[in-house]
Order: C-alpha cells, then structure tokens, then sequence
C-alpha cells in the first residue's frame, strides 16, 4: 500500500497552465459523470446561494449570559443539523487574513517553473499539488492546491513552503498561529455543547501541543466547460475540522443539504466552519460531517486556503465514552486517525462513503 504511495500513477498535469493555453474543451479526465456533474447551465450561471448559519463568535466570551447562551445554542444546531456555519467576529486581524490570501494568489500567478520546484507526492501530500489519490486513469479535478503542515512543530518544515512571494512564509507562520488559536476555542464550545469537560475533544485530539494542522491552499482557475466539472468532488472531511477562508468575491463551495446542493455566499472577513469525520465519530454522530463540493466558472478564478485541524495521527478515534449508552450505543469502532486518511489519501474523494463504512450494524 505505501508504494504506491511514493509517487503519482501518470505525469501530472497543471490545471493552471491547460486552462491558460487557452482550450475551449475541457480534457476528457476532467470530465464528471452525468449524475456527477453540475446542474444545467441555466443553474450555473444563477447557483442558488444561501446563508448557511452565521455566529458572531465574541458573543461566546459576552458578559450577556442570554447573548452566550444563544450563541452556544445556534452553534450547537449548526454542529447537529447543518455541519457547516460562517464565523465573524472570530479575532483574527481582516488585514492578516486579507494578505495570506493575496500572497498565495502571488504564488500561484508565478512562473510554473518556479512552482514546480515544490511538486509533491502522494507519500505526504505536501507542496504543490494538482490531484488527489493515486487511481490511475481517475477522473479528476479542476484544481491545483499547495499543501503544507503547520502542526505538530516537529513536522513544520519552513523549506518545504514557497520561498516566493518573500513574505509567505512569515505570513503562513503568523496566519497559522491565529487560526490554530481560534480552533482551539472551538473545540472547547464543541465540547461544552456535548454536556462534556471543556477540553474533552481535544485531549482526545492528543492535546493541544499534538494536535495536526495541515494548510491547503487550493487554486480554481476558470474553466471552458464549467458545467462538465468540478473544482472539488463532494466528499466530508476526514479530519477533525476544516476552517475555510474563501474568495469572498466569487462564490464556489457548496453544501449537501436534504438531497440539494447550496452555494455558500461568503461574508466578507468570515471563516466557513466545518466538521470532519473525527468530531462525528467522537460526538456519536451528535454532529455532522457533511457532504461538500466546489464548483467553477469561466469568468474567474478563485483561491481559498483550507485549514484542517486534526487529531494527533496515531491517536485512537471513537465515540466519546460519556455519549454512548443502551439507548445510543456507540455508531462507530475505534480507528487510528492515521490508517483513516490513508484511504483518502489512496482513493480520493468519494462523498460520505468512509465515514459510513465504519458504522456498527
């Protein structure tokens, strides 16, 4: 299984750079079954945008205990019934979040010469990538992305980030700190809202000094043929918790809801908020992990950089002991984070299928 681990099945090809020669057909491998695809073109060009939940996240720490307790509430039905909510006020700096995001955009608008200096493979994932999973002759998607890890320090390697734009490792080193701080806040709301200790989850996570973090910063160039494709397949996240900064000027991200796909319109200086497949499986499935995709167009491109929050990798995930009784028994056995992302990390996206492998019959 980890050899072929070690390097990707074809030559990779620059979703950047096909989309730059200025093709009017999209090549065959990026093309989506049917059932797969995007709605009609009509759809396309009018997506149905809705607001998932938002939380003013400073009324958590309010004096007002109704303003508290309303905020603790609606993040608990966002947790339970959505799985996906929008944060604003959160404390991170608007000018911080604005200056990663336009680094990166540097970044990807360099030379691909430069860039391929920091090709991955699929052993860590880490650099700069343009498919997941290592299925030869997989239909894939309409991105490229730049991975790297932030968390535990001793995997955070400087070397491995772009040394171009001068200011971007600065900027992901100081971007990194903040985001991790405000997942740390809310794990302990996730927590509390379970009826559990505050730092139950995350000392399940391994503890604060443990936990993983990964960036992606993925790359949506525009597309000839958007409605054949997507950005991103639909899938959950496999980790414990994504924390999305998206282009706030083109909208993309959609969410599975009662059978329909929504489109997320962003806030401005918001951060999208999902749960991973982890904090499902620790929860009991009290929260969701839920399907998501990413849709493109071929008037812009965007660029958004997910934050993933992960259980330390060899940590033992299951059901927290507090929540499983005779009435609700633990859904899912315990399995090491660790051999749960290597099936993404072989197969790639493949909806909710993975999480719902494990459930106990």
């Amino acid at each position: 299984m980890m050899n072929c681990l070690q390097s990707w099945p074809e030559p990779v090809v620059r979703v950047q750079s096909l989309a730059a020669s200025g093709i009017r057909a999209i090549p065959e491998r990026y093309i989506k079954p049917p059932s797969h695809r995007p709605l009609s073109k009509n759809d396309f060009s009018q997506p149905q945008e809705v607001n998932i939940p938002v939380i003013d996240f400073q009324n958590v720490f309010s004096d007002d205990q109704r303003l508290r307790d309303e905020a603790l509430r609606d993040i608990y039905s966002a947790c339970h019934e959505w799985g996906f909510f929008q944060v604003v006020n959160h404390g991170v700096s608007h000018e911080l979040m604005k200056r990663t995001s336009e680094v990166w955009r540097e970044f990807f608008n360099l030379p691909v010469e430069v860039k391929q200096e920091y090709a991955n493979t699929p052993a860590t994932y880490e650099g700069y990538g343009s498919r997941l999973g290592v299925e030869k002759g997989a239909i894939l998607d309409w991105s490229d992305y730049f991975f790297l890890n932030y968390m535990p320090v001793s995997l955070r390697n400087q070397n491995k980030w772009p040394a171009t734009p001068a200011s971007c490792r600065e900027l992901v080193a100081e971007y990194g700190s903040e985001v991790v701080k405000l997942c740390g806040k809310l794990m302990k709301v996730f927590s509390m809202n379970l009826g559990l200790e505050e730092d139950s989850l995350l000392n399940a996570f391994g503890g604060e000094e443990n936990i993983g973090a990964g960036l992606r910063v993925n790359y949506y160039p525009k597309c000839p043929q958007p409605d054949l494709t997507l950005g991103l397949s639909p899938h959950s996240d496999p980790g414990g918790m994504t924390l999305l900064l998206p282009d706030e000027n083109v909208a993309g991200l959609q969410v599975c809801r009662k059978g329909s796909w929504l489109t997320v319109k962003p806030i401005p200086n918001a951060f999208i908020i999902n749960i991973g497949d982890q904090i499902q499986v620790l929860s009991n499935a009290i929260y969701q992990s839920v399907e998501h995709r990413v849709i493109v167009n071929s008037n812009s491109d965007r660029v958004s950089l997910a934050l993933f929050y992960n259980p330390k990798s060899d940590s033992l995930i299951e059901p927290s002991k507090e929540l499983v009784s005779d009435d609700r028994p633990a859904l899912y056995p315990p399995m090491r984070f660790d051999e749960y992302r290597l099936y993404v990390r072989t197969k790639g996206l493949c909806g909710k299928e993975q999480v719902e492998s494990l459930i106990i019959s």
